[in-house]
């Protein structure tokens, strides 16, 4: 082997002269670059999550609904969706399915009631019930089977006075 010593040599020199591009300081660890260098490249930022669409962070929380001719009412709820009507038309209750968003500018929850279509739709638009001054944030369609219903909605708590204020 006449030629292995060189070919060791050789890769002992390249790993030395590897070492030597590499600063350390005396405890062995990579030494801080000098005061005149550039500043190292920033990393890019990492792609930023895709926002929610306007209208379901709008539709947070617990909301409650009405309307007149017929009259109804309905209460959204993180666990439940609770509607009503005069006797002798039983509530319905049905788990809340969780809000969905139709074109971005109504928040919609869908599911079924005994073989029938439930359906909310809210959306953000000054709404007035019609038989008293209140102002409304929401306008409010539900959909039962082949019935629907409009009204006004708001944030529990938040009930509108006359006026709008």
């Amino acid at each position: 082997m006449r030629h292995g010593l060189p070919w060791t040599l050789a890769g002992v020199l390249s790993a030395v002269m590897l070492a030597a591009c590499q600063p350390q300081s005396p405890d062995g660890k990579a030494a801080p670059p000098p005061a005149d260098a550039p500043d190292a490249p920033e990393a890019p930022e990492p792609p930023e999550e895709p926002d929610e669409p306007a209208a379901s962070k709008e539709f947070t929380g617990d909301l409650d609904a009405r309307g007149n001719e017929p009259f109804w009412a309905l209460a959204i709820r993180p666990d439940k969706i609770s509607f009503t009507r005069p006797d002798p038309e039983p509530p319905i209750v049905v788990a809340n399915p969780g809000v969905g968003v139709d074109d971005g500018q109504h928040a919609v929850w869908s599911t079924t009631d005994n073989g029938k279509t439930f359906m909310v739709s809210l959306a953000e638009e000054e709404c007035s019930d019609g038989m008293s001054d209140l102002k409304y944030p929401y306008l409010a369609v539900v959909t039962l089977g082949d019935q629907t219903f409009r009204g006004c909605a708001f944030k529990t708590g938040q009930q509108p006075r006359e006026g709008g204020k």
